[in-house]
């Protein structure tokens, strides 16, 4: 049974001397928008999702290198040990959304190349059976979007010496074993993220009301496990997960309501103070961070 009634959440956190999102485009820099808001892509924020619920032993088909639960070393390879119906698109699409988490709640696309070189069709020698390579969309039920601080940031870069050279030294040329680096942070900042659940698409996916609660209970713990250099153990937490159950599949009112209604009040201890308008009908759920 997929999604009876649409659904639209919030994440309220707080990032202290950190860098939630580097820009590779601008040497790992926190991301920021041009009015000087931090933000967090939401690319990003889907990964820990992902993170997560791999956690909790439940299927991916996106992780990461340094976070996988099998051997294989491409999307490619993961879906052909699932051993998917590339030839039969509808039967792909209901195969994969059943097998894994992700896909039947963000979509997918599987642009997966041949595995003979990604020769084009009617090649020279080209079978009629002969892989071709596969690109099939799936639309997924929930969206989210990229978070953004609720005030402008201060973001303070330090230089750092790496005591190992990356490479060695030409011949004939002395290297010293010191090189400079340099490292970013956010000084602080309360950011927000929203998304929404939708029934009509859950239906082609079969995203449930389970998986919607599967994805409500680690939401509060979008960063445990999450530590590196750039983000300490203890600069990223969550201060509140909202939640607002439509009673029906078209939602009360629309998500940009929904999520206008929420009024954040960051504190200067770095907790928040949250308000809502009120919408006839619709109370909003509010879960503390873990």
């Amino acid at each position: 049974m997929s999604l009876k009634n649409k659904i639209d959440f919030a994440v309220v956190f707080a990032v202290k001397d950190a860098n939630p999102n580097g820009d590779p485009l601008n040497g790992n820099r926190p991301r920021t928008t041009y009015e000087g808001l931090g933000e967090v892509s939401d690319v990003c924020i889907k990964r820990k999702i992902r993170n997560r619920l791999m956690e909790k032993g439940i299927p991916i088909f996106v992780q990461s290198d340094d976070n996988k639960l099998d051997d294989c070393s491409s999307l490619r390879s993961r879906a052909d040990a699932a051993k998917l119906p590339f030839n039969d698109p509808k039967k792909l699409q209901t195969e994969a959304c059943k097998k894994w988490f992700d896909v039947r709640a963000f979509g997918q696309l599987f642009a997966l190349p041949s595995k003979k070189g990604n020769r084009a069709q009617g090649d020279a020698g080209e079978g009629a059976g002969e892989d071709k390579g596969v690109s099939i969309g799936i639309r997924g039920p929930v969206s989210v979007h990229s978070a953004f601080s609720m005030t402008p940031v201060s973001v303070t870069s330090t230089q750092i010496t790496k005591s190992v050279s990356a490479e060695d030294p030409k011949p004939g040329k002395s290297r010293g074993s010191d090189t400079m680096g340099m490292k970013h942070r956010v000084d602080q900042g309360v950011y927000v993220l929203f998304g929404s659940m939708n029934p009509q698409l859950a239906v082609r996916t079969g995203f449930s009301d389970e998986d919607a609660a599967t994805m409500k209970s680690v939401l509060p713990r979008l960063f445990e496990n999450d530590a590196s250099s750039a983000r300490p153990e203890g600069s990223m937490e969550v201060l509140k997960v909202i939640w607002w159950q439509h009673n029906c599949p078209s939602g009360q009112v629309s998500s940009a309501k929904v999520h206008r209604s929420l009024k954040v009040s960051p504190k200067e201890d770095m907790t928040v103070d949250i308000a809502f308008d009120d919408i006839k009908g619709l109370k909003p759920e509010v879960i503390e961070g873990y």
